[in-house]
């Protein structure tokens, strides 16, 4: 199965806004990529009509990404869930604006907010969960999209780190409106054997995010792409490989992130060889 391959503006520059979305998306075009995604830190950094209007000139798929920045929670007792929830209609309003199926982030906690919880806590944590997301991914139906939740790796959530942690939490409300959103650099941290983990998340993924192990290039390190795309495959999963890494270069993304020293010679050569490598990749599967 050939998967379109895209890249989030992460990788060269934070916030996203109307100055850096046009020069963006025609280098991200002219290295080939069939995708985008476009991170909705804050509502108005750009304008979603404008981006259609280059995604559709471009030829680029979009993949809206929500960033869940100190306060942005669906508990109450980590964040404004109320504005949290205003803010993810709003995500739900660009998807609808840029022709994106696809809203996907760590909805439920501020990234990098942890906290210990009993068993009993646990439970009533994903009970407030499920009933702050319910609406949301009702809405998320009625208009034709998808909220993608992701699980984090320890470090950036006590609350959904693996695969089995999101299929329980969201069991209530998984189908049209929410679903999973895999990336690999939580996969190869939290999930014994990341491929079997996929198969376990099935109809349930809604999209897949990818880096090298360090956050660098695909291909680099010592992750199984073919066992993880041959998963993909059982799992079902058409859609996009969105390519996921940061620049060092904003200090707010850098300590958010944990960059602390260059993942490739070049943010452009961290992207250029990660499609190289997943194009390759495709094509010799599709060949064999």
């Amino acid at each position: 199965m050939r998967r379109p391959i895209g890249v989030n503006t992460w990788v060269w520059t934070s916030p996203l806004d109307d100055r850096r979305l046009e020069p963006l998306l025609r280098r991200i075009a002219g290295m080939g990529f069939d995708a985008v995604e476009l991170p909705v830190e804050q509502p108005g950094d750009w304008d979603p009509p404008r981006a259609r209007d280059l995604l559709d000139e471009l030829g680029l798929r979009p993949v809206v990404v929500g960033a869940m920045g100190p306060g942005r929670s669906l508990l109450a007792r980590a964040g404004d869930v109320a504005g949290t929830q205003a803010y993810l209609r709003h995500c739900l309003g660009v998807a609808r604006a840029v022709g994106a199926s696809v809203v996907a982030g760590p909805f439920y906690a501020p990234t990098g907010v942890t906290w210990r919880m009993s068993a009993g806590e646990r439970a009533d944590a994903t009970a407030e969960l499920r009933a702050s997301l319910a609406p949301l991914a009702a809405e998320a139906a009625d208009g034709g999209s998808t909220l993608a939740i992701e699980p984090l790796n320890r470090y950036e959530t006590s609350l959904i780190n693996t695969v089995a942690q999101g299929l329980d939490a969201l069991g209530p409300l998984l189908g049209p409106g929410l679903g999973l959103a895999l990336d690999s650099y939580h996969l190869n941290i939290e999930e014994q054997r990341p491929v079997e983990a996929i198969r376990a998340a099935g109809r349930a993924i809604a999209y897949v995010q990818v880096c090298g192990n360090d956050r660098g290039p695909v291909g680099d390190d010592h992750t199984d792409w073919p066992g993880m795309l041959d998963a993909l495959d059982d799992a079902g999963y058409a859609g996009p490989l969105g390519v996921e890494s940061f620049t060092g270069d904003n200090e707010t993304i850098a300590v958010a992130a944990s960059v602390w020293r260059p993942l490739a010679p070049s943010q452009d050569e961290l992207a250029e060889r990660s499609l190289r490598y997943l194009r390759a990749l495709q094509d010799r599967r599709a060949a064999g």
